[in-house]
């Protein structure tokens, strides 16, 4: 089976308790995102025991969650992040706090998922506080030569804004691409080291995901399920069984294109060996 290049083990079991059981027999590595040191420290803990049995490693990710910010109460300075005294304001200080301990510590294995998220108005009233935390994460990925795993929500211009930075990285992870085709050929074409995931998405019919997924590079593609809150249609959540799924759907999309790697084996060879280079 497919690698998962974006994941929440920890949120799948408290819905399938038998979830982990279940990547480790199918063999899947995945790359497990975290925004808080609790969830951090038990998806470290599945990490670490995978890694004794020698099957389906997990490389673990860490940021605050632009979402997070969307909360009105935390529209102050993130570096200033308590003195709304507002709980989101303080949870905001302790993850950030968390993630420059955990880089420190040499225990992350990339910084994300973290970007911008300007979906709704909600979501744009706190533009400000993303920016400032997404400036954060990117020098922690900077000063650790770290991989950087970008959530963006109608938000692909703030991007570019950083396509000098974003071009000194190992690698940009784009999960779940939002973006078009020509914006992700721009991307590549600015010298960003730039990687571009797709899941449920192309199987819902989402236009622009599906041409991207069809004609980008097979080097830059990787495949993700963003379990479990990217489900397929008629199902709430979305789980390890939805990869072959996702697998067979690009390599559908690229043989109609006349794309390579158009096989669902090669375009699985394919991802598998673009996820190793991303995550080590």
């Amino acid at each position: 089976m497919a690698s998962d290049a974006h994941v929440h083990p920890q949120d799948l079991l408290e819905l399938f308790p038998g979830a982990e059981e279940e990547r480790r027999r199918f063999r899947v590595p995945c790359a497990a995102s975290a925004w808080n040191r609790e969830e951090f420290e038990a998806q470290e803990r599945l990490a670490k025991k995978a890694e004794q049995d020698g099957v389906a490693p997990m490389a673990l990710c860490f940021a605050v969650h632009p979402q997070l910010a969307a909360s009105s109460s935390a529209a102050g300075s993130a570096n200033s992040a308590g003195s709304t005294g507002s709980d989101t304001a303080a949870l905001i200080r302790t993850s950030l706090e968390a993630l420059e301990t955990l880089a420190a510590e040499n225990r992350i294995t990339a910084v994300g998922e973290t970007g911008f998220d300007l979906y709704n108005e909600a979501f744009r009233g706190t533009e400000a506080v993303q920016e400032e935390l997404f400036r954060r994460h990117l020098e922690t990925a900077l000063e650790k030569d770290l991989p950087l795993v970008l959530h963006v929500r109608r938000a692909m211009h703030k991007i570019f804004a950083y396509a000098a930075e974003l071009r000194r990285l190992r690698a940009v992870v784009f999960h779940s691409y939002p973006g078009t085709l020509s914006e992700g050929g721009s991307l590549l074409k600015r010298g960003i080291n730039a990687y571009f995931s797709f899941g449920n998405a192309i199987l819902l019919n989402h236009k622009a995901a599906m041409a991207a997924c069809a004609r980008l590079p097979p080097e830059r593609l990787l495949t993700e399920t963003d379990a479990p809150y990217q489900g397929r249609r008629g199902e709430p959540y979305s789980h390890w069984a939805d990869l072959p799924l996702i697998i067979r759907a690009a390599a559908a999309l690229r043989h109609e294109a006349g794309s390579p790697a158009a096989d669902p084996a090669e375009l699985e060879e394919a991802v598998d060996g673009n996820f190793k280079r991303v995550y080590g």
